[in-house]
């Protein structure tokens, strides 16, 4: 997987030890199939953290429905306290059924995953879209479209627009209809810094960039593609920068997806674009996301929190049968832009892809063939390594 850089990038030789500090996180493993993935997750994390000689320091903390459970809400205080006191945020899954009749503000998802991006300002989300080409039959698009599979970033803008916009109410009007109102809003300053870190992205691959809007439709758009237009010309004449309307990209997203090599866009877009990309990617299970802000950790590199994209599949919770591989890359993600170890982060990502490429899968990309667990799929990356 290609290195991701960002205008707060690490310094460039990453593979030397600047007096190798000990490697902070917290580890918010979430619920149902969270724990069971973390777990397998921080395995792989300790054995390659044995042969680089890193040290690990990570620290547990209930989040989402254990955080309900146990303290009364899914952000509890001293969830956050242990995330401010460390460098990056290692994140399951939250959610599920058995929060479900709670008031929509208060499950899980809402509860936990707002505040936090909130609190850290990580305003830039970056999805790898990757799809081997030994997996392709795992995707729902044609293999003859994808014959050497899929290779896509999507950078989504995380902290503006209609999820932290207000007002946001529901109100009763004077003849007693409901109304309810969310507001999109988004200032110049926030689109130009999620526009130069899909930038330095374009720039490790092959300099291609399409921003994606609904211009013909909505002023915060309008202003997004002027924005994006003008600071792409102003700092980065080498990129190739195409706009798309959301409608179209998310038919064009299954009628070629290698078309697109970074998307950016806004963040009720992204949500549902990062998804549509994920699916055609054939799995959840094999996607890992970072999500960065403009703060610093103690060590001078981007605060992150790291997750897969999946969710907690509460219908294999407790099975062994989840796919751990979104959360080992999640591991990796962290390891290169909070920790500087792009080295060791790398050797993850290629264990990864020779222990599924090389036969072992587990049962969602097995194609109804021989399926192993996850932690013999733990096991496989290991033996990788």
């Amino acid at each position: 997987m290609a290195k991701i850089p960002f205008t707060f990038a690490p310094p460039a030789d990453t593979d030397t030890p600047f007096s190798m500090p000990t490697l902070k996180f917290a580890v918010l493993a979430g619920d149902y199939i969270g724990p069971e993935v973390m777990a397998e997750a921080l395995r792989v994390l300790e054995h390659v953290a044995g042969q680089e000689g890193l040290v690990l320091q990570h620290t547990a903390a209930d989040v989402g429905g254990a955080g309900i459970d146990n303290h009364g809400k899914a952000l509890p205080d001293s969830t956050l306290r242990i995330c401010e006191s460390s460098d990056a945020i290692l994140f399951g899954s939250v959610g599920g059924p058995k929060w479900e009749k709670l008031p929509p503000k208060e499950q899980p998802e809402r509860a936990a995953l707002l505040p936090i991006r909130k609190h850290f300002t990580l305003f830039a989300n970056i999805r790898p879209g990757l799809l081997y080409k030994e997996l392709t039959a795992a995707s729902p698009i044609k293999t003859d479209r994808i014959p050497e599979g899929i290779d896509m970033v999507c950078i989504r803008e995380l902290t503006g627009g209609l999820y932290f916009g207000k007002p946001k109410e529901t109100t009763t009007l004077p003849d007693g209809d409901l109304q309810a109102v969310d507001t999109m809003i988004y200032r110049k300053s926030e689109i130009e810094r999620i526009t130069a870190t899909a930038i330095a992205t374009a720039r490790t691959r092959k300099h291609k960039l399409c921003s994606i809007d609904k211009a013909n439709v909505l002023e915060t758009s309008v202003l997004w593609r002027k924005t994006v237009t003008e600071y792409v010309a102003k700092h980065a004449p080498d990129i190739e920068l195409t706009h798309m309307y959301v409608d179209n990209a998310a038919m064009q997203l299954v009628r070629g997806p290698n078309q697109f090599d970074v998307i950016v866009t806004e963040n009720m877009f992204g949500d549902i674009l990062s998804d549509e990309m994920a699916v055609i990617c054939g799995s959840l299970g094999m996607l890992s996301s970072a999500s960065l802000g403009a703060g610093k950790n103690s060590l001078g590199l981007p605060f992150g929190l790291y997750e897969p994209a999946g969710g907690t599949a509460p219908d294999i919770a407790g099975k062994g049968i989840a796919n751990p591989c979104a959360q080992i890359l999640s591991t990796a993600l962290m390891l290169r832009h909070s920790f500087g170890l792009d080295r060791a982060a790398s050797r993850i990502e290629v264990a990864v892809k020779k222990a599924v490429t090389s036969g072992s899968r587990t049962a969602d990309i097995a194609f109804g063939g021989a399926s192993i667990g996850t932690r013999a799929m733990a096991d496989a990356v290991i033996s990788a390594l």
